[in-house]
């Protein structure tokens, strides 16, 4: 087995805060694995990405890329990963064609080379009719697409992306799903994807992390996590707000939105609150297997 990543023992602390950012994390990253980092804002995810892309030096432990030291091969690894941000002003005096370009060039492709990616990534990311448009111009999605663009340049083999799909519609989100797929399975490309959207990671992911504080409350396939929770069903119940179901008084539902609860029931609970329940009081009913949203929220809590 062939890792692209080895961390050990890793800890970051910054100066004055008496927190820990990241807490003695250790694991590993096979190479073209697609591996989820799931957790709420401020748990450490960003903080533990930038020091996988060598952007910020450890308080303490140890990070390998493909066997080579990331503190002492910062040159490697900033050819090796296409790191993507959630911010992007770093980009904002250049067109979106240049942007793309000059990534790629940077990576160590000819201009010749990097003239032809540059044209790839943009047909791609979907972004040639804007190709002469300032960044600084851009929608959010836009920008999305555009940093997706910049990390993927000149193919590197580590992908890290930091909340990709934030402020894209639907149908943009698919289609990134389908691109960072295809390219885990056509060039073997790591792929590592920090979210707080369990649902949409659920769309990707091999193997997750679930990261709380700094550190790992879990950490699998979500097939073996799941094996918590492997008994119980979601079910969503919608309904007129004006005219609530009544309930048995053993099940206490979990608010989504106004007129709208969902349970976490082992089956037989489901089945006797089914047959408890007056559907007709409800506009809508789904009865499922339980998500990995409901793992994130049993491990978090």
């Amino acid at each position: 087995m062939n890792f692209a990543y080895r961390v050990e023992n890793l800890v970051k602390q910054y100066p004055r805060d008496k927190s820990v950012a990241v807490d003695g994390v250790t694991f590993e990253i096979e190479e073209g694995e697609i591996f989820g980092l799931l957790g709420d804002n401020g748990a450490g995810k960003t903080t533990l990405v930038r020091q996988l892309a060598g952007l910020l030096r450890p308080t303490s432990g140890r990070i390998e890329l493909f066997g080579r030291d990331v503190v002492r091969d910062p040159g490697f690894v900033s050819t090796a990963v296409g790191y993507m941000p959630q911010s992007s002003a770093a980009l904002n005096r250049l067109t979106v064609g240049e942007a793309i370009y000059f990534s790629a060039h940077l990576r160590g492709l000819s201009r010749r080379d990097s003239r032809r990616e540059c044209d790839n990534l943009l047909d791609l990311w979907q972004l040639g009719r804007i190709r002469t448009r300032a960044c600084s111009q851009l929608s959010g999605g836009q920008r999305r697409l555009l940093q997706l663009a910049v990390a993927t340049s000149g193919h590197p083999p580590v992908l890290i992306l930091d909340e990709p799909t934030n402020e894209l519609d639907p149908v943009n989100k698919k289609h990134v799903w389908e691109v960072l797929r295809d390219w885990s399975m056509r060039f073997g490309t790591t792929i590592v994807l920090v979210t707080h959207d369990a649902v949409e990671a659920e769309k990707v992911i091999e193997r997750v992390g679930i990261v709380q504080r700094g550190s790992f409350t879990a950490l699998g396939t979500p097939a073996q996590l799941k094996a918590a929770i492997a008994m119980k069903l979601r079910m969503e119940v919608r309904f007129d707000p004006q005219d609530s179901p009544l309930l048995p008084s053993t099940v206490a539902p979990q608010e989504k939105a106004e007129g709208y609860w969902m349970f976490i029931l082992d089956r037989d609970e489901a089945a006797n609150l089914l047959s408890a329940i007056d559907i007709r009081t409800l506009t809508d009913i789904r009865l499922n297997s339980t998500t990995l949203e409901d793992l994130y929220i049993h491990y978090a809590s």
